[in-house]
């Protein structure tokens, strides 16, 4: 499921330098993505993102064909997707259809891949509330529905920590196999904003290159992330690779941002074909390791953790009686959480985890560069 380089990074280490920055970034904005910001304005349209209400899909046509065009290349599809917000009628909208993936596309590991939606060449109405989407992706159950539950939990954690990261909307979703006339039984799916969009929204651009040294992101940014990471039991990511993650270049700031994504390998989804990285010698995806790069003066940490002790209620809320999630799984991951917290309220045990970057045979010496590297 990856690739693994082991180096070792004698200069990682956060610098202040805004000239040695600056410098860099000159050299960087000839990578940045050149979409054109306007293109994806969502003024005066419907939010398709901004209701937690589960929106119910139906995607119709040859399901057949497009489930087995799993090869590296697949090709896309012409289909219907029917969409109902509660209390509204149906509506209707084409749309092209393709599997997308890495280990979930493939049949021996998923009996139904993830899917993009594609409207760029069938735009949908201003009225729509997919109106302005160009490209989405969809996460449907691999092996059991809890698990995308869990995974769209995880997303709304960390849209609770930062606005830098990506929306989603919980549906129901069914298939209805035109050469078959079969319409499958609705099962939990998740829909992901278009990273354009995303880079609209914040006034930015996606850098598209690989090998961007972690410290030329924006620090309050990388801190973020690689607590939420530690937070959840992820360490299945990289900045050098963009290994599920995503760059964005800030105009107004002159500054990037990490945008973390799949989550679907973290601890706490616990999906069944997880497992941890062998080079970070980790029993299972439960245990967790800080992965953020070595930084001497840790004081530099304390109002990221001050903002997740702030976020405590509204994590925990997140799972509290939630009635779409096994109560068993409920308690395991509040209990989850609260091993986190004491950590971070314990400043022994907080500086021997966050400075573990910084010993020679710590985390900050591992990079994970991902399947398509």
């Amino acid at each position: 499921m990856y690739l693994f380089r082991r180096k070792y990074f004698p200069g990682l280490r956060f610098s202040h330098s805004k000239l040695a920055l600056c410098i860099f970034v000159l050299f960087a904005c000839v990578s940045v993505s050149t979409v054109a910001q306007a293109d994806y304005r969502q003024d005066n349209l419907p939010d398709l993102f901004g209701s937690d209400e589960i929106i119910e899909l139906r995607l119709e046509g040859k399901v057949g064909e497009l489930i087995n065009d799993r090869g590296e290349d697949p090709s896309y599809h012409l289909m219907k997707l029917h969409y109902k917000e509660q209390g509204s009628t149906e509506e209707t909208l084409d749309l092209r259809v393709r599997v997308r993936g890495n280990f979930r596309r493939l049949e021996e590991n998923c009996d139904k891949p993830p899917l993009k939606f594609n409207f760029k060449k069938h735009e949908a109405p201003d009225t729509s509330l997919f109106a302005g989407q160009r490209e989405l992706k969809l996460v449907v159950p691999c092996q059991g529905e809890k698990y995308v539950l869990r995974e769209y939990l995880a997303y709304k954690i960390y849209n609770l920590i930062t606005d830098y990261s990506f929306r989603v909307r919980l549906a129901r979703f069914a298939y209805h196999n035109i050469e078959k006339n079969e319409l499958t039984d609705p099962v939990y799916a998740f829909l992901i904003e278009d990273q354009d969009l995303l880079a609209a929204r914040k006034g930015g651009t996606l850098y598209d290159r690989n090998n961007l040294r972690p410290e030329s992101i924006d620090e309050e940014s990388f801190l973020r992330m690689s607590v939420f990471a530690y937070l959840i039991g992820n360490t299945d990511w990289s900045v050098q690779f963009q290994h599920n993650m995503k760059i964005l270049f800030l105009d107004h700031k002159k500054a990037f941002v990490s945008v973390p994504y799949d989550f679907d390998l973290v601890g706490l989804v616990s999906s069944p074909y997880a497992e941890p990285a062998e080079a970070l010698r980790l029993r299972s995806v439960r245990e967790r390791v800080y992965r953020g790069h070595c930084m001497e003066d840790l004081s530099r940490l304390d109002p990221i953790l001050d903002e997740f002790r702030q976020l405590k209620p509204r994590f925990y809320a997140l799972y509290t009686g939630n009635e779409m999630l096994e109560d068993g799984y409920i308690e395991s991951t509040l209990g989850y959480f609260d091993e986190f917290y004491k950590t971070i309220n314990n400043r022994k045990q907080r500086n021997k985890v966050f400075s573990y970057p910084c010993k020679h045979y710590g985390t900050g010496n591992v990079v994970i560069s991902g399947m398509d590297n």
